[in-house]
């Protein structure tokens, strides 16, 4: 009973942990964004869905999130095409050119993955950080087969306490 008004000092690298591990505890699962086009090219799917995620209601805006996916959209739209007729080309010429045609689809198909991250990352600085969510392009396996997919993962940034004392 005498312990009971005693005040115990943490060390900084048990507060920091202490703290990560509340933080990690109070955010909700990622929303998790996959494909609904019916190409797909190295994993990167020719669209996503524009249906609203019953997880972010009261999060962002309807509005905003349908035009936020019509952005990733547009981008696989203009730049999907070239990378499938870049592939189909490839792989023709595949076994004259012992599998080096097919780079070009790779490096076409790596822009891309980049023109949509570069999107988000802007789209997460002027709406979504405001808004306690971060966007992000990832790579995920597939859950009916083996192969590897770039889904849109919407995560939930945690809450920092800013009432907590010192």
């Amino acid at each position: 009973m005498a312990d009971f008004d005693t005040i115990y000092e943490l060390e900084e690298e048990d507060e920091r942990i202490v703290c990560e591990e509340h933080l990690v505890r109070y955010c909700p699962e990622p929303v998790v964004m996959r494909g609904a086009g019916h190409i797909t090219v190295f994993g990167l799917n020719n669209k996503f869905d524009t249906e609203f995620p019953s997880v972010l209601t009261g999060k962002v805006a309807p509005e905003e999130f349908k035009t936020s996916i019509n952005r990733v959209n547009a981008c696989l739209r203009k730049n999907l095409p070239v990378n499938v007729k870049w592939l189909l080309c490839g792989c023709l010429c595949c076994c004259c050119t012992v599998g080096c045609s097919l780079w070009p689809v790779i490096c076409l198909n790596k822009r891309t993955r980049r023109s949509i991250q570069k999107l988000l990352e802007w789209e997460n600085n002027r709406l979504y950080h405001k808004l306690g969510l971060h966007w992000k392009l990832s790579k995920r396996k597939c859950e009916s087969n083996n192969m590897m997919e770039f889904v849109i993962l919407i995560e939930f940034l945690p809450k920092y306490p800013i009432f907590r004392p010192d």
